[in-house]
């Protein structure tokens, strides 16, 4: 098996989700489809997903996301404690409507019930791992794959972010508190898939984006909370779940926001780049650098040596698609700040980060992870 942490591409978790995993879990929710029945259709679609990235030459791959209806729902559907409801596809369905591409999403008011994560939620009680959803993902694609299989969980930042710690303080004094059983249980759930055999865990971590964002900062602020103390201890909890892991290799994904093809944080890397890059010890960091919101390369300079820098150069948000040229020109701008030995190539996000997926087409999202492939080949060889 190749080094995981040096291979050239990457991607960053979910497929957009075929029709027949769409009416299955529509069918699920209204009680005309149990268990087994939608569990046999989702199988069939992660085959396919399994199959299509290995047919392209991805050095990793994944199961697809299609269990998931949100990315989020591999730590708010794996816990008992939350004050939250099931999670369900009219929800997703109703939170997009009307999205068009590349505009700023309007986000809901998160305080409203709903998923744990996806939504602001309190807890009854204190948490509690109630099933290792990463674990089940991992078996089953490793089951079917020749390719090594890499595995998505939520990061504790968004965790911490979307938990409402003041409708919560007779469970959980202090946010310390809190984020001390997060990391205890997505510590527990990599346990797992490390045990399982899987070599390459990548944490989701689309909260880091908010210290560089001006509205996210006010609300934080509004909240009265001082973001500063979140980055700081957000940056302590992530490092401490993925400590002392040997063999496995760890991603971390920041992002802007990726529902239907439309974002909801702005600003560059800059402010936090510095702190972020030395002060995670993860093994590749997956940048967005699709759009001019993501800023120059610049901040790439604080990367240590060893690690590695997945650029997201090709948009999942839209149907175009990107030239070798042009990639090839910003992989070279990249290696003016970090050398190209610490450079990979990966879709900016997933093509589906909810059930709904982004506005392109299923032979949109086949030409992108191609072209992907096909720069790599002929970047690094």
């Amino acid at each position: 098996m190749s080094d995981l942490r040096k291979i050239r591409t990457d991607v960053v978790g979910s497929l957009l989700r075929p029709a027949a995993v769409i009416e299955a879990r529509a069918r699920f929710d209204e009680g005309n489809l149990d268990a087994g029945g939608l569990r046999a259709i989702e199988d069939e679609a992660v085959r396919e997903a399994v199959k299509l990235q290995e047919s392209i030459g991805l050095d990793v791959i994944s199961d697809g996301e299609m269990r998931r209806l949100n990315f989020q729902d591999s730590f708010g559907a794996a816990v008992d404690g939350y004050d939250a409801e099931r999670s369900k596809l009219t929800a997703y369905v109703q939170r997009v409507e009307g999205g068009s591409a590349l505009r700023r999403w309007d986000v809901p008011d998160m305080n409203q019930s709903g998923t744990a994560v996806a939504y602001r939620r309190p807890v009854m009680k204190r948490l509690q791992l109630k099933r290792n959803i990463a674990l089940e993902e991992y078996r089953f694609a490793a089951g079917e794959a020749k390719k090594p299989v890499k595995v998505s969980l939520i990061g504790p930042d968004r965790i911490s972010q979307r938990f409402d710690h003041a409708a919560s303080k007779a469970v959980y004094r202090g946010m310390d508190e809190f984020l001390a059983d997060v990391v205890a249980i997505e510590r527990e759930m990599i346990k797992g898939v490390a045990d399982a055999g899987c070599r390459y865990v990548h944490i989701d971590a689309p909260g880091y984006t908010a210290y560089v964002d001006e509205p996210s900062l006010a609300q934080m602020r509004a909240r009265g909370e001082d973001p500063t103390e979140n980055f700081a201890r957000s940056l302590k909890a992530d490092a401490a779940v993925i400590a002392d892991f040997p063999g496995v290799t760890f991603g971390i994904h920041l992002c802007r926001g990726n529902q239907r093809s439309m974002w909801h944080r702005e600003g560059t890397y800059d402010a936090i780049a510095e702190r972020l890059f030395t002060e995670l010890p993860h093994d590749r960091f997956l940048l967005e650098y699709d759009s001019p919101r993501s800023g120059s390369f610049g901040p790439l300079r604080f990367v240590p040596k060893g690690k590695v820098v997945v650029l997201g150069l090709v948009s999942t948000k839209v149907p175009e698609l990107e030239s070798v040229v042009d990639l090839k020109r910003r992989i070279d701008e990249a290696s003016k700040y970090l050398p190209l030995d610490q450079l990979a190539l990966s879709p900016q996000c997933g093509f589906a980060s909810d059930v709904v997926g982004n506005l392109i087409s299923a032979d949109d999202q086949l030409r992108k992870l191609e072209r992907v492939v096909e720069t790599a080949r002929q970047v690094w060889g």
